[in-house]
């Protein structure tokens, strides 16, 4: 049905775009280039309007990342526009699991052994630099700026209050099938949080991050029409749900009764 649903659509913007173009063959040539620009552009929305998305976005997916004018690393990084960066930051994270998971390493101890190491390299340079006729390293000083400190702790505290203020609109009773969705999913989190410590669910998070964004961007109209059969699918469900379970809870405030 989705298979069908996706030749269906291809075919209609196919037979739109050859309608676009003998409109701009047949029309006179003396209009200007701004007309023809403003039909290929309504008549492009038209089409995209038609075609399903997954979760209704409208833009790529680069840019629903954060990606755009201004270069967003997430975006990049998720994505792997740049190949070195993201396999270096998939590395590290890599390299930290494997540390503190597999050699059961400590975060104290190995910052630890990373100063004891740093301070005794830079120690014995800055001596032996004049027997060894070099020049001692020039150490730079480190001073965290107060303007990055606040961005980070503003973009936090937004983020912060957009969820608890999604929390509390749920708990409010006004949408069921949020609630329902943040249930389930809080669900799925504490299964997997009682098979999996936390540092390896933040790295099975990283990967899927490294991972499902590319190979959506890569099938995604496969994916979309997927989607939509399911959604579809879910839809049905839901409805027999609601008709069956949800009408006959009742809402509303409850009446004050006077019990004997």
């Amino acid at each position: 049905m989705a298979e069908h649903t996706v030749e269906h659509e291809k075919h209609e913007s196919e037979s739109l775009i050859d309608k676009i173009t003998e409109k701009l063959h047949d029309a006179d040539p003396s209009s200007s280039d701004s007309d023809g620009d403003n039909d290929i552009k309504s008549a492009a929305s038209a089409v995209k309007s038609k075609i399903y998305r997954l979760f209704g976005r409208e833009k790529p997916l680069h840019k629903v990342l954060g990606g755009g004018k201004r270069k967003c690393l997430a975006a990049d990084i998720f994505l792997w526009r740049d190949k070195k960066v993201s396999a270096g930051v998939l590395g590290a994270a890599t390299v930290i699991w494997v540390l503190f998971e597999l050699l059961e390493y400590h975060l104290l101890a190995l910052v630890c052994h990373i100063l004891i190491l740093g301070l005794s390299i830079v120690f014995l340079w800055s001596n032996t630099a004049s027997l060894i006729k070099k020049s001692r390293p020039r150490i730079p000083e480190v001073v965290i700026p107060e303007d990055i400190v606040r961005d980070v702790a503003s973009a936090f505290r937004s983020e912060i209050n957009f969820a608890l203020a999604i929390l509390r609109d749920i708990a409010s009773g006004k949408d069921v099938k949020s609630f329902l969705a943040v249930i389930a999913g809080l669900w799925v989190l504490s299964v997997l949080g009682s098979c999996l410590n936390f540092l390896t669910l933040f790295y099975v998070g990283f990967l899927l991050l490294h991972s499902v964004p590319l190979l959506y961007e890569k099938y995604e109209d496969q994916v979309d029409a997927f989607a939509e059969k399911a959604e579809a699918e879910l839809k049905k469900q839901y409805a027999v749900f609601s008709s069956q379970v949800l009408s006959k809870i009742p809402r509303g405030p409850l009446k004050d009764k006077k019990f004997l």
